[in-house]
């Protein structure tokens, strides 16, 4: 069976289920697997654990699943900007494990290479490292992260060809690549979709073998802004 499926739905269906682990990409609303976001909240799955660097805000991305009330615990580095995700934590009706970013970063890095568990400096005598193992090296204390893994990832990639190889475009980049290798189940959503032969392999981010199931975004697909920050124009 091909990796390219009609849309989100279909491309998620008999991969959800209530209870398990899923890593978004994105960083704010850059780059973010919005469609996928969308099927995930109309199929009322519950309970999810969701790793992703933020939450989106409170009318996109992630921000929807808060809204609903499907997301346990959040794995992130920040939630800015998201005013359901503070209610819902200050009420213990969330869960949250907080990462520095960095961190963040290598733990689903280190999932999707088979890595198990690495020692860092950051967050050494910090909240952070409460209750984690440490160990010293060369006279400094570090603190052990465990990888990653998901039951399931979903990143968004600017071109994709029918073999699931990947292109990412300047900052949409951010965690999608790394996911991509940390989920059991990896789906992408892709703004441009080609034949095999037509991406540069130097090109090529994330190689196939990594993707399950792809969708093409539609024609006129929105791409919100987080923030515009623009300069004044000079007037001749």
């Amino acid at each position: 069976m091909g990796k390219v499926y009609r849309d989100a739905k279909d491309a998620l269906a008999g991969v959800l289920r209530d209870g398990m682990m899923i890593m978004s990409g994105g960083f704010g609303l850059c780059g973010i697997p919005s469609l996928l976001i969308e099927a995930i909240r109309d199929s009322g799955v519950r309970d999810l654990t969701i790793v992703s660097n933020n939450a989106g805000i409170d009318d996109a991305g992630l921000g929807l699943l808060l809204q609903t009330r499907q997301v346990r615990k959040m794995i992130s580095s920040y939630v800015g900007e998201n005013k359901t995700f503070a209610e819902q934590y200050l009420a213990g009706q969330l869960e949250i494990e907080f990462n520095p970013q960095g961190t963040l970063a290598e733990r689903i890095r280190a999932g999707g290479a088979g890595i198990p568990a690495f020692y860092t400096k950051t967050g050494v005598g910090t909240k952070v490292a409460e209750g984690k193992p440490t160990a010293e090296f060369d006279g400094e204390t570090y603190v052990q992260e465990r990888g990653l893994v998901a039951d399931l990832s979903i990143i968004h990639a600017w071109k994709g060809d029918t073999e699931g190889n990947l292109v990412y475009r300047k900052t949409a980049r951010n965690f999608n690549p790394m996911m991509a290798t940390a989920g059991r189940m990896t789906v992408a959503q892709v703004e441009h979709l080609v034949q095999p032969g037509e991406i540069d392999p130097d090109h090529i981010i994330t190689p196939g073998v990594f993707v399950k199931r792809m969708i093409q975004c539609p024609p006129g697909f929105d791409k919100r802004i987080e923030q515009r920050t623009t300069r004044k124009r000079v007037l001749a």
